[in-house]
C-alpha cells in the first residue's frame, strides 16, 4: 500500500503534466486529504468518493483527492496502475473544473448516470 507521502509525490508529478491554463481560477489548488469518504448514496458499503471538485463563493475553486478512499479502492495495485488511477481521478476533477468555468454540466450528468446505474444494480431507486 502507498503512503500518503508517496501518493502526494505521485499527485504532484501528475499535476505537473497538465497545461498551466487548466489552473486558471483554481485558487485553492489540489488538496490531498487523509480520510476516506463514502458517497452519500452508498448502499453497498463500498462506494467511495475518490475526488471532488468544489466551487464555493467564499473559498473559491479547488480539487480534493481522498487518500483514504483511494487506498481502500486501489491500494493493492502495482505502482504503475495506482498512478494510472490517480491520473484518471485528477483529470476527471479537472474536467469538472473546466466545465464549470465554461458553464457546462456534461460530466456532472455522466456522474449522475453512473450513480443511477449503481443504484439500479443494488436494487435501489435513483
Amino acid at each position: 500500500m502507498f503512503s500518503i507521502e508517496e501518493t502526494e509525490k505521485i499527485l504532484d508529478s501528475l499535476a505537473g503534466e497538465l497545461p498551466e491554463e487548466f489552473y486558471g481560477k483554481l485558487n485553492g489548488g489540489i488538496i490531498l486529504l487523509p480520510q476516506a469518504k463514502r458517497h452519500e448514496r452508498d448502499v453497498s458499503g463500498a462506494l467511495y468518493v475518490l475526488g471532488e471538485y468544489h466551487y464555493d463563493h467564499m473559498l473559491g475553486r479547488y480539487i480534493c483527492i481522498y487518500y483514504g478512499s483511494f487506498v481502500r479502492v486501489y491500494g493493492d495495485l502495482p505502482p504503475d496502475k495506482y498512478k494510472k488511477r490517480l491520473r484518471e481521478v485528477l483529470r476527471h476533477e479537472f474536467r469538472h473544473h473546466l466545465e464549470s468555468l465554461a458553464g457546462e454540466r456534461d460530466l456532472e450528468k455522466e456522474d449522475e448516470e453512473y450513480i443511477s446505474e449503481y443504484l439500479r444494480k443494488y436494487g435501489k431507486k435513483a
